[in-house]
C-alpha cells in the first residue's frame, strides 16, 4: 500500500511556501509559486462551500487572515473569492485554479476539510476537478470516513491519513468519542486502507506509525518540521517532511 515515489521525492512546503513579512499567506497563489520556484511538493487545505465547490483554505470559518466572518461552508464560492485578506491582495482559490496555477511541475497534497459528519460532498467535487488534472496529486484527512471516501472516489490517486497521538475533546469537538478512538494508535487502518501516514513530528517516535510503516506498508511523513530539533526528528523516523518557516536544502 505505499505511494508513489514522487510523494517523498522532495520536501513538502506547509501551505505552500508563505512568508508573512513578504506578503506571502498560506494557501494562496504568491505561496504556491514561491514553492514552485524552490521545487517543492506542495501541501494544501480544502473547505467545502455552500454551492459544493472546494475552496484552498485551512480554517473553516473568516477572521485569521481575512476581514469578514462567517463559516466556509455557509458561503457561496463567488463570495469567498470575493473575499479581502489582511497581508494580500490575493484572492482565495478553488482547487481547480491551484491545479491551472500549478499544472504537474510539483506534485500537491491536499488535506481535505472535515466536521466529521459522513459528508462526502468535498472529496466528490475534489474528485471531479482531479479526473481532468495529470500531474502528481495525492489526498489525505485527519478524518478516516474522508480517507475511505477518497479511496472509493479517487482509487488511482495516493491516499494518506493525518494523524498524532492523542484526540481531545477540546481539540477535536465535532469528533464523537467512537471516532476519537478509532483515530488513537491509527485503529482505523485495517478499514482505512492509506498509503501514507503523516505523522505529527512532536509525537515520534510511536508505535502506530512504526506499525503503519512495518506492517501495513505505508510510507511515513511527518507534520509540521520547523525547528532544526524537528527535523532532525523527521530524518530519523520518517521518509519526509512537510515544513515552514525555513527552506530545506534537498
Amino acid at each position: 500500500m505505499r505511494a508513489p515515489d514522487w510523494l517523498t521525492a522532495r520536501p513538502i512546503a506547509h501551505r505552500g511556501l508563505h512568508d508573512y513579512a513578504r506578503g506571502i499567506v498560506e494557501n494562496m497563489p504568491g505561496a504556491v509559486r514561491a514553492a514552485m520556484a524552490a521545487n517543492f511538493s506542495i501541501e494544501v487545505d480544502i473547505q467545502l462551500t455552500a454551492d459544493g465547490e472546494a475552496m484552498v483554505h485551512h480554517d473553516d470559518e473568516l477572521g485569521r487572515l481575512t476581514e469578514g466572518s462567517g463559516a466556509l461552508l455557509t458561503k457561496t464560492a463567488a463570495e469567498l473569492k470575493q473575499v479581502t485578506f489582511k497581508n494580500t491582495p490575493e484572492k482565495m482559490m478553488a482547487l481547480g485554479d491551484l491545479c491551472t496555477l500549478v499544472a504537474g511541475h510539483v506534485p500537491l497534497v491536499i488535506e481535505v476539510k472535515s466536521h466529521f459528519d459522513g459528508d462526502r460532498k468535498l472529496v466528490r467535487r475534489m474528485a471531479e476537478v482531479l479526473s481532468t488534472y495529470s500531474g502528481p496529486a495525492a489526498g489525505m484527512s485527519f478524518d478516516p470516513d474522508q480517507v475511505i471516501a477518497l479511496r472509493d472516489l479517487l482509487p488511482s490517486r495516493p491516499r494518506g491519513i493525518v494523524a498524532e497521538r492523542y484526540y481531545t475533546e477540546a481539540e477535536w469537538p465535532e469528533a464523537t468519542p467512537a471516532q476519537r478512538h478509532e483515530m488513537t494508535h491509527l485503529r482505523h487502518l485495517p478499514r482505512t486502507r492509506p498509503h501514507f501516514v503523516s505523522y505529527r513530528v512532536n509525537d515520534l517516535p510511536a508505535a502506530a506509525p512504526w506499525i503503519a510503516k512495518n506492517l501495513f506498508g505505508c510510507n511515513l511523513l511527518s507534520w509540521t518540521v520547523r525547528t532544526p530539533q524537528q527535523r532532525a526528528k523527521s530524518a530519523r523516523y520518517a521518509e519526509q517532511m512537510t515544513f515552514e518557516g525555513f527552506r530545506p536544502d534537498f
